[in-house]
């Protein structure tokens, strides 16, 4: 097992531990969730405000060319992460152009089926089958199940059929992806996750249009499976190393 995939493990170990506590805290201390209610964000301290800290370095960490131990599934929009390959030297621009507009065709089914399960959140939270702590509660839930994704297995594969993260077209839509069930919620502490989430995605969706050679992996070497070094998709791999 890879240095990061250990990393990635205790990650998630982490990330279960606080969706257990929130959890607990529903029933021992619910005057924590007044965080995320409107206008409470200032008012008083909850173990939430650390959290939301979590999440905001989170997504900076997206944005921000640094290094950092981080999947270069997840860092490969930017320059440092794009070593051409000797196919992107010689290539036609049309092999590049006909897999992106692939890719992105199968990455907006997904963005259409996401769409549709909020939606069916927000009719629930309409109808006062569910409260703003419940959209909050989801929002941990995909918190959890981000790592699940990258780590164990991944139902998205079966719609973008990348073979691993690495390759991934959506990577970087984890935190829009989780923090969209705040959105009907209108205070401090949503609608600031949500913006900063919203943020990450447009540099993400901005770089593939500008820099797609940094996306795929017959134009960019790094993303090889002879070149890899995070070995996250070990069940996929694998496979691939016996070819």
């Amino acid at each position: 097992m890879s240095d990061l995939r250990k990393r990635y493990f205790i990650r998630l170990v982490l990330r279960s531990l606080v969706f257990i506590a929130c959890i607990v805290a529903l029933f021992v201390r619910p005057q924590w969730f007044d965080v995320i209610s409107k206008d409470s964000f200032f008012k008083s301290f909850s173990p939430l405000h650390l959290l939301w800290v979590v999440w905001i370095i989170d997504m900076i960490q997206q944005l921000v060319p640094i290094k950092k131990k981080l999947a270069i599934g997840s860092l490969k929009l930017f320059k440092e992460n794009f070593r051409p390959s000797e196919f992107f030297e010689k290539m036609n621009f049309k092999h590049l152009q006909k897999y992106i507009v692939t890719t992105t065709k199968a990455a907006y089914k997904v963005f259409i089926i996401w769409t549709a399960l909020i939606a069916v959140l927000g009719v629930l939270y309409h109808f006062n089958v569910i409260d703003k702590i419940w959209l909050f509660m989801f929002s941990v839930a995909f918190y959890v199940c981000d790592l699940i994704c990258v780590l164990i297995w991944c139902p998205f594969r079966l719609i973008m059929k990348n073979k691993c993260c690495t390759t991934c077209r959506i990577f970087n839509w984890d935190h829009l992806m989780m923090f969209t069930p705040l959105i009907f919620i209108g205070s401090f502490y949503s609608t600031s996750l949500v913006i900063m989430s919203v943020l990450s995605w447009l540099v993400w969706e901005l770089c593939v249009m500008l820099y797609p050679e940094r996306f795929w992996e017959s134009t960019n070497a790094a993303l090889k499976c002879s070149e890899c070094t995070d070995k996250l998709c070990t069940q996929y791999c694998q496979k691939l190393r016996k070819k």
